[in-house]
C-alpha cells in the first residue's frame, strides 16, 4: 500500500488546527491528538513516511477528511498522454497514473501528487500554472508556489 508523507500529516493536523481550534489554548482536538501521535512517532524514528493502512482509525478519519479537502486530480486538460506521451506534460502524471487514477488509493493519490509536486516540471507548474490556480483554487495544499515559469 501507499506511503503517506510525513509534510501530509503536518498539512492534516494545522487543517484541522485551523478548523477546530484549541478552545483553552491548550487542549488539541481529538483529530490533532490522533494524527500527532502518528507525526511523533515518525519523528522519533527519524522517518519520513508511514503505511497508508498502518494508521490508527482516528488518524486516518482525520487524515482522509483533510484529503478530501484538497484537489483530487492534478490535470489541467492538456492529457498528452492520449497522443502517446508516457508523461502527461499537462499534469505529470505516468499513462500509467492518468488510467489507474479513480481506482487509486488517497494514499497513491497523494504520492504521485507529491512526486509531480516536488519535479515542478509539469505546464501546470510552469506554463499553464494560472489555469491549475483557476481549475482547483490552488497550485496544491500543501507544497506551495509552483516551479517559476521556464522561458
Amino acid at each position: 500500500m501507499a506511503a503517506l508523507h510525513i509534510t501530509d500529516i503536518e498539512s492534516a493536523i494545522n487543517w484541522w488546527r485551523e478548523r477546530t481550534p484549541s478552545a483553552d489554548g491548550v487542549i488539541a482536538c481529538a483529530e490533532v491528538r490522533a494524527l500527532g501521535e502518528v507525526y511523533a512517532l515518525l519523528a522519533r524514528r527519524r522517518a519520513s513516511e508511514c503505511d497508508e493502512d498502518a494508521l490508527p482509525a482516528p488518524a486516518r478519519e482525520a487524515w482522509l477528511a483533510w484529503y478530501a479537502s484538497t484537489p483530487d486530480a492534478p490535470c489541467i486538460a492538456i492529457c498528452s498522454t492520449s497522443q502517446g506521451d508516457a508523461v502527461c506534460k499537462g499534469c505529470g502524471r505516468t499513462f500509467e497514473e492518468v488510467q489507474h487514477w479513480p481506482r487509486m488509493t488517497p494514499g497513491e493519490k497523494r504520492s504521485t501528487w507529491r512526486r509531480i509536486t516536488l519535479e515542478g516540471t509539469a505546464w501546470r507548474f510552469t506554463r499553464y500554472a494560472e489555469r491549475a490556480r483557476e481549475a482547483n483554487g490552488v497550485d496544491h495544499p500543501r507544497f506551495g508556489s509552483p516551479a517559476p515559469a521556464g522561458p
